[in-house]
């Protein structure tokens, strides 16, 4: 295969990868705290060929001897955007929207019968009866919200209302006149782009081998639930650009059809070359 058709057809491949990324990103525009990704290209292996005598232009030559012939482009990496999305009003007590970019809430997902810790920015709360006089705060999902002792929020099954306190504080008034407060667990992101996405706009920690789990996320605790900003009421949007977004995907279209014509053009010029040695 001639270096032209190489090139294009390894590009071919990377663009896909970037329309999977920009069509996932669109799909989920209305979704609750969804956090789009955005992809970067880099040179795929490159060659370096000399074929310039040194002597003949290291005097007024200023940049490097030969032709660096490159293999395509490649999808460096995929980063997610932590950056703010707007807010709705609801006027909803179990909806709550993130202020801050790089708080999540916490919660407990468990998966193939086990049971692990993850995070979410989306905020659309529910209370699902666990017996005859408990009810437990849940995601959409059905997963269990946790506190900051790290297990599910249970409150009495008789809640009447449910307000919103300072520092990520829940409380609820019961029919009885009385009131019970419970903490939210809420974590902070250190490391966005070791987070593993999960479907329902959860994050997961990375395996332990591949990094530390404190490093990537830190639990708020005491004095610094003070920078807890939550909204009641409210939801955080998606905070994918549409019309960015169709504009990417365009000029993707507009690569992905160069480099095939690429293909064309180089199978095109090999039959030439092959009808004149016949």
């Amino acid at each position: 295969m001639s270096r032209i058709m190489l090139n294009a057809t390894n590009t071919m491949n990377q663009l896909q990868k970037q329309l999977d990324t920009i069509s996932h990103n669109i799909a989920n525009v209305e979704t609750v705290g969804y956090k789009n990704r955005q992809t970067s290209f880099q040179e795929l292996l490159v060659q370096q060929s000399n074929n310039q005598s040194l002597n003949q232009y290291e005097t007024i030559r200023n940049t490097p001897m030969g032709i660096r012939m490159s293999s395509g482009a490649g999808l460096a990496q995929t980063k997610l955007n932590l950056s703010q999305g707007s807010l709705k009003t609801t006027d909803r007590m179990l909806d709550f929207a993130l202020a801050k970019e790089d708080q999540f809430f916490t919660v407990q997902v468990t998966e193939n019968g086990e049971t692990s810790t993850q995070f979410t920015r989306n905020g659309v709360f529910y209370l699902s009866p666990i017996n005859n006089t408990e009810v437990m705060l849940v995601t959409a999902e059905g997963h269990p919200v946790l506190g900051t002792n790290g297990q599910p929020i249970v409150l009495p099954e008789n809640v009447k209302e449910v307000r919103l306190q300072p520092e990520g504080v829940i409380l609820a008034d019961l029919t009885n006149g009385q009131a019970v407060a419970r903490e939210l667990g809420m974590a902070q992101v250190i490391r966005p782009q070791m987070l593993q996405a999960r479907p329902g706009s959860l994050f997961a920690l990375p395996p332990a081998e591949v990094a530390n789990p404190q490093d990537v996320v830190g639990f708020i605790q005491g004095a610094e639930r003070n920078e807890i900003s939550i909204k009641q009421g409210m939801l955080e949007q998606s905070n994918v650009d549409l019309a960015s977004e169709m504009t990417e995907m365009t000029l993707m279209q507009r690569s992905y059809q160069f480099n095939a014509r690429s293909v064309q053009f180089g199978d095109q010029m090999m039959g030439l070359v092959n009808g004149l040695n016949s």
